[in-house]
């Protein structure tokens, strides 16, 4: 039993960094939400190639985090930029951490999972794309200021 839960967590973990990708790629490309959906459930999950193989994660946390961010976008990046000094505005933070603040917005907004769980998922998100980088703490910063604002029961 227990390791299923923990099955179940790691494919959430993963879904987490497939949909900060699959943000990410929507922005770079221009894609729809739909396509670049179909493209990650049809081509990242589970899939094995050559170099490698990719995870396979929930299906479910992957769908919501996508479509919440794209539904509550607006709301996401506003809750973003309160969370972000002056002279930052979303439009100047790098295309990677504008999709993490976007999926990670959504799960909070979504009032599923607890917020100081969804801090600790994306920090450790921002840790694989930033191995040596001040970025992890700046994350824990904004996401920290986000939850409070979308969840201030939960503080």
């Amino acid at each position: 039993m227990a390791e299923s839960n923990n099955q179940k967590r790691r494919m959430r973990s993963t879904s987490r960094m497939y949909a900060v990708q699959a943000l990410f790629q929507m922005e770079a490309s221009g894609q729809s939400v739909d396509s670049v959906m179909r493209e990650f459930e049809t081509h990242r999950f589970g899939a094995t190639y050559e170099e490698g193989e990719w995870e396979e994660g929930d299906l479910a946390t992957f769908r919501g985090l996508m479509e919440g961010a794209v539904d509550e976008q607006a709301k996401i990046d506003q809750m973003t930029h309160r969370a972000l000094v002056a002279k930052w505005p979303i439009a100047r933070i790098d295309p990677t951490l504008r999709a993490l603040f976007r999926a990670a917005g959504a799960e909070f907004l979504g009032k599923v999972t607890p917020p100081k769980v969804v801090i600790v998922e994306f920090v450790e998100i921002a840790k694989a794309f930033y191995p040596d980088g001040k970025e992890p703490k700046f994350v824990n910063g904004v996401l920290d200021h986000m939850a409070r604002e979308a969840r201030p029961e939960a503080f």
